[in-house]
């Protein structure tokens, strides 16, 4: 039986995990076992991260909706309940923009929201 030899193959493999390794601190973009670890890690941190960042930022928009509300003297679950009562479809992002950036609509939604 002829003795296959897979040099070409790990060296192959083993550069692409240092190159995903690159800019990583001491051995852990030298050494192919500690560079495969970290770069493993790290794609799992990113992955998580992605999800996060959507519950992070549907945070962020209902943090700004509710100053925005504290200011017209209406509770954030109240409003949001009266919207879906009058069946008033703007989800909390494009809500918190217009809070943001155009105060005498997003005055006219609360009041549409209130009546």
């Amino acid at each position: 039986m002829v003795r296959v030899k897979s040099g070409i193959l790990t060296k192959k493999k083993h550069k692409k995990v240092l190159k995903l390794a690159k800019g990583y601190w001491l051995t852990r973009h030298k050494s192919f076992r500690k560079a495969k670890e970290v770069v493993l890690h790290a794609g799992e941190y990113a992955f998580t991260g992605r999800k996060d960042k959507k519950h992070d930022f549907r945070k962020l928009w209902i943090i700004r909706l509710n100053a925005a509300l504290a200011q017209k003297g209406i509770k954030y679950n109240h409003f949001i309940h009266q919207l879906k009562e009058k069946k008033v479809e703007l989800d909390r992002k494009i809500l918190s923009q217009i809070a943001l950036k155009y105060p005498p609509v997003f005055e006219k939604i609360v009041e549409k929201a209130k009546s």
